[in-house]
């Protein structure tokens, strides 16, 4: 019953760090972006890059960074409401499917969220960008338990 509590109170706080990343502005969004990776290049670099190199690198890894985020965030989410779900005992193909349309309606709020956000849009490819992390997640969760099962006989 703990257990359940915690893994619930875990989908809630992820789904609210979500929700507090799409209340941002379009200008506040591309500033976490664009700062995580001056950060990052500059880790790689060794060096504070001038600006010429930092709009480079923005340039350069500004989508990948902003896909990767959705992806990675919604396969956790998918990760957690598979594993709160595995706690009523549906263990078969069936809680992967409700795990991944829970999440799959949650981006769909979330972006449909995003249209009330100035320079926001919803976008249906993060959706279903989205919809793969979770699937991931799942898929994540399935082997690891899986594999445990195997290791333990």
């Amino acid at each position: 019953m703990l257990r359940g509590m915690i893994k619930f109170i875990l989908i809630v706080l992820c789904m609210l760090l979500i929700f507090s990343f799409s209340t941002d502005n379009s200008e506040e969004s591309s500033s976490k972006s664009d700062g995580l990776i001056v950060k990052i290049s500059e880790i790689f670099t060794g060096r504070k890059l001038k600006e010429n190199e930092r709009n480079k690198y923005i340039d350069k890894y500004v989508v990948l960074v902003r896909k990767s985020a959705h992806f990675t965030i919604y396969l956790i989410l998918g990760l957690l409401i598979l594993s709160f779900i595995r706690e009523f005992r549906v263990v078969d193909y069936r809680a992967v499917l409700l795990s991944v349309f829970l999440t799959f309606l949650y981006a769909c709020s979330d972006e449909v969220h995003q249209l009330f956000v100035p320079g926001r849009s919803g976008e249906f490819l993060d959706v279903l960008l989205d919809s793969v992390g979770a699937l991931s997640g799942c898929l994540l969760y399935t082997l690891y338990y899986k594999i445990r099962r195997k290791l333990y006989e």
